[in-house]
């Protein structure tokens, strides 16, 4: 049994303060990360969350002076009570996807953020989503993941939108990092915080690699040479053969990643 998560304080520039939204998909809750540079008086939030019970009154509290808000992607129990908070603080939302920003522009890949001397490098991850974005915080060597790493278990590839090629190239993009040295901590966007940043994404890449091929001998059990995108039965009778070792309330999120491992497949050359 894994310890329970509660957020709290790491390194010298980061707190994490958790939302009170646990759930199957979002384990303990969203971890809403509060960046400040040591004597700054001005912080960055990084995924307000969700608007359940009170949390954006929580982090209007807990945060003071905040000069921007940063959303890793536009989930809503990411994004939801994002314009409530920046209101509250007179300050600009920023996103990858210009139609989550609030009087901010979109982010750009290896754009460097400054804020009274937090910085923050903005990289392009796409996968989970079409709009998922890390951030690398270089003082810390860490990375703020979203929910393309979680704290625990694997993270969901929520096919049409996100998809599992640009998701293999982005973990490949996040372990390049790691092995570089430049990150050595992962800060997720739900679930503990991972010191074995290395050690995770090639265990991301491994896991990933290892579904796509008992996907692959599902289809050949089914006598499926290549997958039918439109076929909307065909997800489900794969996820009852890959996944029966998996609860069956997870059978729904399995299906959108089968469902994105269907499509990889379906496009990859033969």
């Amino acid at each position: 049994m894994s310890e329970p998560w509660a957020g709290g304080s790491f390194g010298e520039r980061a707190r994490c303060l958790l939302a009170p939204n646990p759930g199957l998909m979002t384990l303990d809750g969203t971890n809403s990360w509060v960046l400040t540079e040591p004597g700054a008086s001005r912080s960055v939030v990084v995924d307000p969350g969700p608007i359940e019970d009170g949390h954006v009154d929580e982090l209007d509290e807990q945060t003071g002076d905040v000069a921007l808000v940063l959303l890793t992607h536009h989930h809503y129990d990411h994004s939801e009570v994002a314009v409530d908070l920046a209101t509250r603080k007179d300050c600009p939302v920023r996103a990858l996807d210009p139609a989550y920003c609030f009087d901010g522009d979109p982010l750009a890949d290896e754009e460097v953020i400054d804020v009274d001397g937090l910085r923050l490098r903005v990289v392009t991850t796409p996968g989970h989503t079409a709009d998922s974005v890390s951030f690398v915080v270089p003082a810390e060597g860490a990375l703020l993941s979203g929910d393309m790493v979680l704290g625990r278990g694997t993270t969901v590839v929520a096919h049409p939108d996100g998809q599992l090629g640009a998701y293999f190239e982005s973990i490949e993009r996040m372990r390049s990092l790691a092995a570089s040295g430049e990150v050595a901590t992962i800060w997720p966007a739900h679930g503990p915080v991972l010191d074995d940043a290395l050690g995770t994404l090639e265990y991301y890449l491994v896991h990933r690699r290892q579904r796509l091929g008992q996907v692959e001998s599902a289809l050949a059990r089914l006598g499926v040479a290549v997958p039918d995108p439109d076929d909307d039965h065909l997800p489900r009778r794969v996820v009852e053969i890959v996944y029966q070792d998996v609860d069956e309330s997870l059978w729904g999120a399995a299906e959108w990643s089968v469902r994105a491992q269907l499509a990889y497949l379906a496009e990859r050359p033969v």
